[in-house]
């Protein structure tokens, strides 16, 4: 019998745009190029510290709906929990190589900063300024919205149901994804936020109330 791969592992070595290695050395994948309706983002951490970030993930959204992922590893250069290395399968070998945060960030930074973000949950958030903090980096200017309170309008039943968490929503919602690998979870929080479109009969920019910074962005380009 063929052996199977967990879906995990795949989504770190073989899902679209994620990253590879090449001859023992990390290479970061190209980012997304365009404009887009909005960005879904998702980070893990190797520990508690909110600035150990070790995975970025992206979920780009074009005005047709289509998805176009990106994941990185990313060296938080600090010891892995081992808690955390159980929940998302990455350690202190997975990251050989990857680059730090300030390496990757200013990549990041173009593309992330003339788009609306979304996350799941404030900790996205709060775990980039952190980690902006921690190296000193300027704070990113960054318009975000939350795709726990655009689930909570979209389904209230779910309020004491099980709730708007990732974990839930993927069996309600039927979304197929594995979580918490970060571009994993980016992809499915940019799906609740579509279906949420969907089931209220409102616009992105009606239901996540995005400032003027994020509509101008949408205007620019309506070909993604």
């Amino acid at each position: 019998m063929e052996q199977q791969l967990p879906g995990r592992m795949v989504a770190l070595l073989l899902a679209d745009a994620t990253s590879e290695y090449i001859s023992g050395m990390y290479k970061v994948p190209d980012l997304p190029q365009g404009r887009f309706r909005f960005i879904a983002l998702d980070v893990e951490t190797a520990g508690a510290d909110n600035g150990s970030i070790c995975q970025i993930g992206l979920a780009c959204v074009g005005v047709a709906g289509r998805i176009t992922g990106w994941t990185c590893l990313v060296d938080p250069e600090t010891r892995f929990a081992p808690f955390n290395t159980r929940l998302h399968g990455i350690g202190a070998d997975t990251v050989a190589g990857a680059p730090t945060f300030p390496e990757i960030w200013e990549r990041l930074v173009p593309v992330l900063t003339p788009h609306h973000l979304v996350q799941h949950s404030n900790f996205d958030r709060r775990a980039l300024e952190a980690a902006c903090c921690a190296y000193r980096l300027p704070a990113p200017d960054l318009s975000w919205s939350d795709s726990v309170k655009i689930a909570r309008r979209a389904w209230p039943e779910y309020k004491g149901n099980g709730g708007h968490g990732l974990g839930h929503l993927k069996a309600a919602l039927g979304l197929v994804f594995e979580h918490h690998d970060a571009g994993e979870d980016a992809r499915a929080a940019a799906e609740v936020v579509l279906k949420a479109e969907t089931r209220l009969g409102e616009s992105f920019e009606q239901i996540a109330q995005t400032n003027s910074k994020a509509q101008m962005s949408l205007r620019m380009d309506n070909s993604a």
